[in-house]
């Protein structure tokens, strides 16, 4: 396999407790690895957090189904499911970390309601994610979907498109580079953050706390009781860490522990 991502080894500081410890977690740059990075200064001095950044949303179940790392950090319940299902695969969430809420950002407009008529609309194109931006887009009357509760809706179930919008779908990572390009991008808070937009500031729709796409840490079927895995999961719903990130991501990352 090629090499696509960039291994990070941190340095520890003591704070729970199983000694001559390593975990190998495949994690996206922006906020994944930088909450694995302090985690790593909450962890004991011979526990071992490897990070191995990668900048999509497939490479990283890929490494995991084949052990080429412990667990990986970078997505959703719902994607996983699809993931699963599509690549026969057996993974499986080991808890939950944080909400990166879903929002709309333009160069061009202030306000959805000033999308123009024919306007350019980019979108995620995997199936969870793809479905969460449209419902996202009916939330606020850009659209009407045909089943607003359908996480797996697609243009096609497009009911009602009063603007005549046309929607490019673009694989997570390119759709910040094409914000210049459209009137609006439906991205992800961790390329969002990766391309310094601030989703507080900077999203002219966003997706509210009750969203049901929390970012979980990933493992295979059999490994979920594993003592590095156990050790990772305690410092990632520690009080410490809920305080880094209601602390460093002022509110466009949330906690969800």
């Amino acid at each position: 396999m090629k090499k696509f991502a960039t291994a990070l080894l941190i340095s520890a500081l003591p704070f729970f407790a199983n000694a001559n410890e390593t975990i190998k977690v495949a994690a996206s740059p922006v906020p994944h690895a930088e909450i694995l990075e302090h985690a790593q200064t909450l962890a004991p001095k011979d526990f071992n957090i490897d990070v191995v950044v990668v900048t999509d949303y497939v490479l990283p179940n890929i490494m995991l189904n084949e052990g080429e790392v412990d667990a990986n950090f970078m997505q959703h319940q719902p994607y996983l499911d699809e993931f699963n299902k599509a690549n026969d695969m057996t993974l499986v969430s080991v808890g939950g970390v944080h909400l990166e809420p879903l929002g709309g950002y333009s160069k061009k407009i202030k306000d959805v309601k000033d999308l123009p008529q024919n306007g350019k609309v980019a979108i995620p194109n995997d199936p969870t994610n793809g479905g969460r931006a449209l419902i996202l887009l009916h939330n606020n009357g850009v659209i009407t979907l045909t089943d607003p509760t359908n996480i797996l809706a697609t243009i096609q179930d497009i009911k009602e498109n009063p603007k005549h919008l046309s929607f490019v779908e673009l694989e997570a990572p390119m759709l910040a580079r094409t914000i210049d390009e459209v009137d609006l991008a439906l991205i992800n808070t961790n390329f969002a953050l990766d391309a310094d937009l601030n989703p507080v500031k900077d999203a002219l729709i966003i997706e509210d706390k009750n969203s049901p796409y929390v970012n979980i840490v990933v493992v295979k079927d059999g490994n979920n009781e594993k003592e590095n895995v156990k050790e990772l999961m305690k410092i990632l719903h520690s009080d410490e860490m809920k305080q880094f990130i209601e602390t460093k991501y002022q509110g466009s990352i949330l906690p969800a522990f």
